[in-house]
């Protein structure tokens, strides 16, 4: 055991934490985002049962967001048409504002398709068993200074 990490960071996913340098790319992913596909060069870890807002507050208390870039935050845009309301987001800006005093200007909105492929160019992707729609983050690394 270790003091001061989130019990809900597997060992697994405080290994990828450690391993990823500034300016790496990490996705928490809903349940419903096809994690392994897209991640066939990314590495995937698993979360089921957790949600996602849940794990980027546990990642965040661990992992800065890159400030050497305008938007280190990225969200699935909803697809224009779709009726889905996305209030996770809210509770995403929430958690991000606690952690970075940029609040929600770290945020950018990205087209579903274009999304994807940047997914595939994470380094790890975190499958979480959220059930909110459109409730996936790309966050980006910055460098701890400490």
């Amino acid at each position: 055991m270790l003091k001061g990490i989130p019990s809900i960071i597997s060992p697994e996913l405080l290994k990828v934490l450690c391993e990823m340098g500034h300016g790496d790319t990490l996705l928490v992913a809903d349940g419903n985002f096809p994690s392994e596909s897209m991640g066939k060069n990314a590495i995937v870890i698993r979360a089921d049962g957790h949600g996602a807002d849940e794990i980027l507050d546990a990642i965040l208390k661990l992992f800065p967001l890159d400030v050497y870039v305008e938007k280190p935050v990225s969200l699935m845009q909803v697809v224009p048409g779709d009726p889905v309301e996305t209030p996770i987001w809210d509770t995403f800006k929430k958690i991000v504002a606690r952690y970075d005093d940029r609040g929600d200007s770290v945020f950018e909105e990205i087209e579903r398709q274009e999304f994807y492929e940047l997914s595939k160019k994470a380094y790890a992707i975190v499958a979480t068993g959220e059930t909110a729609l459109y409730a996936n983050i790309m966050i980006k690394k910055g460098v701890v200074v400490e």
